[in-house]
């Protein structure tokens, strides 16, 4: 037993890898290794040899298990010093420029609206891209013939629900799960199908409320006034409103924004020119009613414009599918460093 210990300790000792270490240890300490023969011998033993010979093999594995161990311990730490040592970075390096990330232009400018609408006194309110035909469509005084409802404008889902088309659907869950006044804005994404250069079948659209006792165009008006001259950085700018059509508003309008248009450039906020830019308007009375609200008692407006549209006409980018593309090159081009971060103080633009 004596010749097995040395033996082993000597094979253990020289060992140099995790795996040979393991081999070691099945070879002696297996179900079938050396000291495992010798516990078996026990069997054919008289008793007072048994207490003996046991007491000489339990030695034997207690102190090849501890030369096991140890020589693990010895591996291990080689082997994670020879790592750090291979995988170490020196600092003193400069970045790479891939490594710069971007911020999207479409998150910028979701932030440089939510910016604006904060200090204007706006609250931020979400909801869920999967939404039931209610909310998206009969809560907003949407007839059941409307063409919005069409399977070639919404994606429908099994069990009466679709991918939300319009973020007003959050305009629905917010004053129905609050107390009036409301005065807040929603975000996010949206789903139709469509696809060209200035159509995608996922966009984004920012929607606005405000319901309170007393409120008439003329606050809409000013309201859209103030949001568009800090979101283009003009000092004046020049507005016109459209009679228009929407279920859930009314009056309703589209409005637009003055501009000087040519083949090379367009120019916001100057020129003979006019361009759309959202659609707006009283909210219906039928929808007030839809939330539990008395239309005598309370009235509002509602306005909501399309992301990547402000997006395009503020830093010139001239196709919508870009944006949707993972192109980094085309982000690195678009996109905002990370400190960017839009404010009223530091400004938007």
């Amino acid at each position: 037993m004596q010749d097995l210990l040395s033996q082993a300790l000597a094979a253990i000792g020289s060992v140099s890898t995790p795996d040979a270490l393991e081999a070691l240890r099945v070879q002696y300490l297996g179900k079938s290794g050396l000291v495992t023969e010798q516990m078996k011998k026990l069997g054919s033993l008289l008793p007072e040899e048994k207490k003996t010979f046991g007491a000489e093999v339990n030695v034997l594995k207690t102190k090849i298990a501890e030369a096991l161990e140890q020589k693990k311990s010895v591996l291990e730490k080689a082997g994670l010093e020879a790592r750090l040592a291979s995988e170490k970075i020196d600092v003193t390096l400069p970045i790479r420029p891939e490594t710069e990330g971007k911020i999207h232009p479409i998150s910028q400018v979701l932030e440089e609206m939510t910016a604006i609408f904060a200090s204007m006194g706006f609250a931020m309110e979400d909801g869920p891209d999967i939404e039931d035909d209610w909310h998206n469509f009969t809560a907003l005084n949407t007839p059941p013939n409307h063409p919005a409802r069409a399977m070639q404008d919404t994606f429908y889902l099994p069990g009466e629900y679709v991918l939300r088309t319009q973020t007003s659907a959050v305009q629905i869950r917010s004053m129905m799960n609050n107390k009036p006044p409301f005065k807040f804005i929603a975000g996010g994404r949206v789903y139709r199908s469509d696809w060209d250069m200035t159509h995608s079948p996922m966009f984004h659209q920012m929607e606005g409320v405000y319901i309170d006792k007393g409120i008439h165009m003329g606050h809409l008006k000013g309201c859209i006034s103030q949001f568009l001259k800090a979101f283009f950085g003009l000092e004046q700018v020049p507005l016109r409103f459209r009679p228009s059509f929407f279920p859930f508003t009314e009056p309703s309008a589209e409005v637009d924004i003055g501009c000087k248009k040519s083949k090379e450039s367009l120019e916001i906020g100057k020129g003979s020119d006019w361009l759309e830019i959202l659609g707006c308007g009283m909210i219906h009375p039928e929808v007030l009613k839809n939330v539990g609200l008395d239309p005598n008692e309370w009235q509002g407006f509602a306005f909501g414009m399309g992301v990547e549209r402000l997006v395009m006409l503020k830093y010139g980018i001239p196709d919508l599918r870009a944006f949707y593309e993972t192109d980094l090159r085309w982000l690195k081009n678009y996109g905002f460093r990370a400190l960017d971060i839009p404010t009223i103080a530091r400004g938007v633009a």
